[in-house]
């Protein structure tokens, strides 16, 4: 991992804003809308139902239907610096720092809670830093339940914390704790639990369909028989859905199956991987039963109608395969009852149950990003475009439209601080704060026409890119960030061909060394505003 940062400055304990936006009245914040914010784990483009995929999404579909579908919406290329996106409108390079969101990059919770909004987190943080140092607290959530890394078992989840206390025993002692249901159960308590007319901003962070492929036995039956079909028939079935919805225009193919992807019919443990992917979807479908669960809370206390919801994915789906010598802290050594964990993707083992820890794979992520190519941790497009559902009856017209402006999870901030009528401060801790990237996306809930960003920029592991005025440069490394050669510009025109099936750079040098020079000018811009935080 490569965190292009030039300063070593400690985050704060606490965030501290400037007195000029001290916190308003609970009369006046009474009208201003509650906010949710949503994100799920390494999953497809198209793996909702409402996007065209065949796993079962109920809620979400109805979130859909009834508020808006943004179709060409972009994360970053892994976890943590999309999360440091979505929390702060300012590009990962800027923003991060030791693995943890920098001193002079305010929050949009921070600057809620000043607005007298009750903020709270349910799910993973991933931003605590190197070393765990930093909790939401001192990023301007008041409560907090959730793990603070990246990945965790779902039934024994590591770092598991409330607020500034380790929970973990709470698991431990649990026989029938899963993550997913705890992080939805926690939500929807903290909206029964307010007991003032304040508004309230919500962050559910889930930690599924992020591997391990853990999922209770009941719902992994589910699915049994799901997908016996395979990955090359379910994808042709997801573009055709997906057409019909108008996601997709009626003459686009799907891209080619990955090189690393055996044809369907030539599988012979066919059964293991259906299984992978039958967790999988199980694990998707406990999360948006847990979405379920959310709106349920907010209508019943009344505040539905009046809360904007915003769902969406860290990025693509993830394409790696956990293999038998992996280790972390996320990966414990025994089940609760302590049996011994088997890790890896071991065909003889079926994943699901608490002594396993695998992942779904090539085959499947393959499947999960119908129709675009590659993986999380790559910028081509099956690794950061990514679906935008929002939700909001007393703020959204025209329900159910597919709005196809060119956005990116900076711009969630600059629409949330525009719906609530927030201002961020222009000093934090005594220090300028860095301004943001992201735009409002509030003109396309009235129904205005709207065309989103002309430029967006990308930068981290695997992959680099530029997306400007319908072009997209884009190299890949697959040596890592730590190899020194420096991959080759690839060019597609994703007006034609959305799909990156058609490298242009060849026959348009010209296009190549004007948006190159484009992307090392923002590269630059980000790095100077790195080193003067």
């Amino acid at each position: 991992m490569l965190i292009m940062l030039t300063t070593c400055e400690c985050l704060p304990r606490r965030s501290a804003l400037s007195e000029e936006h001290a916190r308003t009245s609970v009369k006046s914040a009474g009208k201003r809308p509650n906010i949710v914010l949503i994100m799920t784990d390494d999953m497809g483009y198209s793996d909702l139902g409402c996007f065209g995929g065949e796993i079962r999404t109920p809620n979400l579909d109805r979130l859909a239907t009834k508020g808006l579908r943004f179709t060409n919406f972009y994360s970053e290329n892994m976890c943590w610096v999309s999360r440091a996106a979505l929390l702060t409108g300012i590009y990962h390079r800027t923003s991060m720092v030791d693995n943890g969101l920098h001193a002079r990059c305010v929050t949009l919770p921070e600057v809620l809670k000043q607005r007298g909004y009750q903020t709270r987190m349910s799910g993973k943080w991933h931003l605590a830093g190197k070393k765990d140092a930093t909790y939401p607290m001192d990023r301007g959530f008041q409560n907090f339940y959730g793990i603070l890394g990246g990945a965790a078992s779902f039934y024994a989840p590591h770092s598991l914390s409330r607020n500034r206390q380790n929970v973990e025993h709470e698991a431990h002692n649990d026989p029938d704790y899963y993550l997913t249901d705890a992080i939805s159960d926690e939500a929807a308590n903290m909206i029964e639990g307010l007991n003032t007319d304040d508004p309230v901003f919500l962050y559910v962070a889930y930690t599924a369909a992020h591997w391990p492929l853990h999922a209770p036995e009941n719902d992994v039956a589910d699915y049994k028989g799901h997908f016996r079909e395979g990955w090359d028939v379910l994808r042709e079935k997801r573009l055709a859905r997906m057409k019909k919805i108008g996601i997709l225009s009626d003459s686009l193919p799907t891209s080619p199956r990955h090189p690393n992807v055996t044809a369907w019919k030539e599988i012979t443990n066919r059964a293991w991987q259906e299984r992978r992917m039958e967790v999988y979807a199980a694990q998707v479908s406990m999360m948006d039963r847990g979405v379920g669960q959310i709106v349920e809370a907010l209508r019943q206390s009344g505040r539905l109608n009046n809360t904007l919801i915003l769902f969406t994915i860290d990025n693509g789906g993830c394409h790696v395969e956990y293999r038998q010598d992996r280790k972390g802290r996320y990966l414990p050594q025994t089940t609760r009852d302590g049996r011994k964990v088997r890790p890896g993707n071991l065909p003889e083992i079926m994943p699901g149950p608490e002594d396993t820890y695998q992942s779904y794979g090539h085959g499947w992520a393959n499947l999960s990003n119908t129709p675009y190519r590659l993986f999380k941790q790559y910028d081509h497009e099956g690794g950061i475009r990514t679906p935008m559902i929002a939700h909001w009856p007393a703020g959204i017209k025209d329900n159910g439209r597919l709005v196809k402006s060119v956005n990116h999870l900076i711009d969630i901030m600059p629409t949330v601080l525009d719906v609530t009528d927030s201002q961020a401060p222009a000093r934090l801790n005594g220090h300028p704060t860095v301004s943001r990237d992201g735009e409002s996306l509030a003109v396309a809930f009235k129904g205005s026409s709207y065309q989103g960003h002309r430029t967006l920029f990308f930068q981290h592991n695997k992959g680099r890119a530029l997306r400007h005025d319908g072009w997209k440069l884009v190299s890949r490394s697959d040596a890592g960030t730590k190899s020194r050669i420096r991959p080759q510009w690839e060019l597609y025109n994703l007006n034609n061909d959305p799909l990156e099936l058609s490298n242009l750079a060849g026959e348009n040098p010209e296009q190549v060394k004007k948006l190159s020079k484009l992307w090392s000018e923002e590269s630059g811009r980000l790095e100077s505003q790195a080193a003067k935080r």
